[in-house]
């Protein structure tokens, strides 16, 4: 009987270490779940288009509104002034006069620039491709969307173009 309660003492001795070492085994190789990164966004939502979409009207009757006198004080329709009538004997004054519509001319060429870039943007809301970058495709932050709204670049590529400029 010796023989056999020994036996038996080793077999439980056996089954222990057995089943002890996969219990051992399972909580060191046990991994860790890890939750799903969500989807990088592609496009911003209706409601956020919306909100550049007022944004970039505001900006855009502002900007057609300061060309508009720009180009009246080009043309010289905002002033009561009899200039162009009466004779001129100060030359540099017309010196003076000509840098000064030249300086009018350069400032309504950049507004009107701004103006084509603003409708552009719209035409983007409405094709809702507006605020992703066309060079990476990835959304441009919308702090960036705020500031320079008819941006087509994020500011990485943009200073990256200047760089290698």
């Amino acid at each position: 009987m010796a023989t056999k309660k020994t036996t038996d003492e080793e077999t439980k001795k056996s089954t222990t270490k057995k089943t002890a070492k996969p219990a051992a085994k399972k909580t060191t190789t046990k991994k860790a779940v890890k939750a799903k990164p969500e989807p990088e966004k592609t496009r911003y939502t209706d409601e956020e288009l919306e909100e550049f979409r007022a944004l970039i009207n505001e900006k855009l009757a502002v900007a057609q509104s300061d060309y508009e006198k720009t180009m009246d004080r080009i043309m010289g329709r905002d002033t009561n002034e009899i200039d162009d009538t009466a004779p001129t004997y100060h030359a540099l004054e017309e010196g003076s006069e000509t840098q000064s519509k030249e300086q009018l001319m350069a400032m309504a060429q950049r507004q009107q620039k701004f103006i084509t870039g603003l409708k552009a943007a719209l035409v983007r809301i409405d094709n809702k491709t507006y605020g992703i970058c066309r060079e990476t495709g990835k959304l441009i932050p919308k702090e960036r969307l705020r500031a320079v709204p008819h941006a087509t670049l994020s500011i990485e590529v943009k200073n990256d173009k200047h760089r290698t400029h």
